[in-house]
């Protein structure tokens, strides 16, 4: 099971963190300190695997991939495979650089729910649903075909000066 997803910047500032195991927001950002101060500590050439034990409970482990100024993480336990993980990372990525072309910090700053959408198609619940990009952006397209229609729907009358009550 995936325990978190978690996209912060080089300064180790959380701009994506969903948690899939209840934990208070202090008990959140203790974590997201943590995680960063191993990844900003280890050197360029190490693996991107990490047991992380010390952090979220015994058989935690760690992958993660460092893209420009985003370090892009996911915590899981022992039943998923630390390949698989890193894979999906990339199936992440390449999907929101198809959403944003060339997706950048900003783009997650800025498209909060849109990053929630994809991240959802891809896992909810702590399990991994889609590992298609091109299957994910066509779940992420339709979506905001239906948040387009249901904007373009107007409860009340824009005009009412041709009514008259009799």
């Amino acid at each position: 099971m995936i325990k978190a997803v978690m996209m912060m910047n080089t300064q180790g500032k959380p701009r994506l963190a969903k948690f899939y195991d209840f934990l208070p927001v202090e008990k959140q950002q203790e974590l997201i300190r943590g995680v960063f101060s191993v990844l900003c500590s280890r050197p360029e050439n190490v693996s991107n695997f990490l047991e992380i034990d010390s952090l979220f409970g015994p058989d935690s482990r760690l992958v993660y991939k460092h893209y420009a100024t985003l370090y892009f993480v996911l915590v899981f336990d022992g039943s998923e495979n630390e390949l698989a993980m890193l894979d999906l990372i990339q199936v992440l990525v390449e999907t929101l650089d198809k959403c944003f072309s060339n997706v950048c910090e900003l783009d997650i700053v800025f498209n909060y729910s849109k990053m929630h959408a994809v991240l959802d198609e891809i896992v909810f619940g702590g399990q991994v649903l889609e590992t298609s990009s091109a299957e994910v952006m066509k779940a992420v397209e339709e979506i905001s075909k239906l948040e387009a229609a249901s904007n373009a729907i107007s409860l009340v009358p824009k005009s009412v000066s041709g009514w008259r009550g009799r």
